[in-house]
């Protein structure tokens, strides 16, 4: 049974009404002479209105970023999922999506296709569509870079890539906050105008990556947002060790990390960094040393090596002083010796 047949939803004929698209400022940064673009509101006809967009992969990104353009007034065409529950699931959220059985007939049946796949299988679906020429072919992958769409551009395709440099836990989420996100653009002409349109109407900001850049950037965003969580994680281990359960301990600590992140919104880094590091208390730093070493020794090394990149920091602040930063280097560097030699012992016993 043809399942695409079971989910056409008829179009009505009707005249779009104008809606609001974006334009943008752009702001220059400080680096290379490059910089960042803004949206702000204006009113015209979009030029991608025309174009009839497909997803193939109904997963967060996909299902969140179909939602949000249909929202615009994009014209969303087609899906196709390894999960056919999580393309009917597309298909309500937005109306008259047509769901289709493979990714070919995706491809066939729409002007830009985005591959919002795991990144694992981008390369899979790239070989195995027979692109054609002046497709517009576009993955959402934040490390991989154009190479995985190579057999496209083979053909005569347009490619690129529109990574949301956001988390994603759920599609609703997903969905909320994509508004104000950056986008990291790779493509080049009349494609690389169309996904900075994109970026602007979904009232984000986009930065375009060379080639070579991806690793660097996914790398950023990791520390950013993936490790955050665990550092939170080694906190609230650490609230365990005096009988906190986590759950209360990040309560206590989430107005800490809420406060942080708005110093670092309105006074920027290295101005927002506070603690013992950036006041030069060597002291405070020792205790905490100690304590590690008898309540939890394995978050340790952790402590050290973010405490050696903190130091810069806190210079650059101006709060201490060269000796200060030396001893505190001096401090955290012996500690790290100590327990990677204590780590050999045990490794050798």
């Amino acid at each position: 049974m043809d399942l695409s047949s079971l989910f056409w939803v008829s179009r009505l004929d009707r005249k779009r009404p104008r809606r609001q698209v974006k334009r943008s400022i752009f702001v220059p940064s400080l680096v290379n002479g490059e910089g960042i673009f803004f949206a702000i509101s204006s009113h015209g006809d979009n030029k991608m209105g025309k174009l009839k967009i497909g997803f193939i992969g109904a997963g967060t990104v996909g299902t969140a970023l179909a939602v949000r353009l249909k929202r615009q007034g994009y014209d969303i065409a087609a899906v196709t999922s390894r999960s056919l529950s999580s393309a009917r699931r597309l298909n309500e959220m937005t109306g008259d999506v047509v769901v289709y059985n493979t990714p070919q007939e995706v491809a066939d049946h729409t002007d830009l296709v985005f591959i919002t796949t795991t990144d694992d299988a981008i390369q899979l679906i790239v070989d195995a569509v027979r692109w054609h020429q002046g497709k517009y072919v576009v993955h959402c992958s934040g490390a991989d870079s154009l190479d995985v769409l190579e057999p496209a551009r083979m053909v005569g395709a347009q490619v690129g890539s529109f990574h949301p440099l956001q988390t994603f836990a759920s599609i609703q989420k997903a969905i909320d906050n994509l508004s104000g996100s950056t986008f990291a653009l790779e493509a080049e002409g009349a494609l690389l105008e169309q996904l900075k349109e994109l970026a602007l109407s979904l009232e984000g900001r986009w930065i375009k990556l060379d080639a070579g850049d991806k690793a660097a950037y996914h790398a950023a965003a990791v520390i950013t947002s993936n490790y955050l969580v665990t550092l939170v994680k080694l906190a609230t281990d650490l609230w365990g060790s005096f009988g906190i359960p986590a759950d209360q301990a990040i309560q206590a600590l989430l107005p800490l990390l809420k406060g942080t992140l708005n110093n670092i919104e309105n006074l920027s880094v290295p101005n927002a960094l506070t603690g013992p590091i950036a006041r030069g208390d060597i002291g405070t730093v020792q205790i905490h040393l100690n304590t590690l070493k008898e309540t939890a020794p394995a978050i340790i090394p952790a402590y050290c090596q973010l405490g050696l990149q903190t130091i810069p920091v806190a210079l650059a602040k101006g709060k201490i002083n060269e000796n200060q930063a030396k001893e505190l280097e001096d401090i955290l560097h012996q500690t790290l010796k100590t327990f990677s030699e204590r780590d050999e012992k045990c490794v050798q016993c």
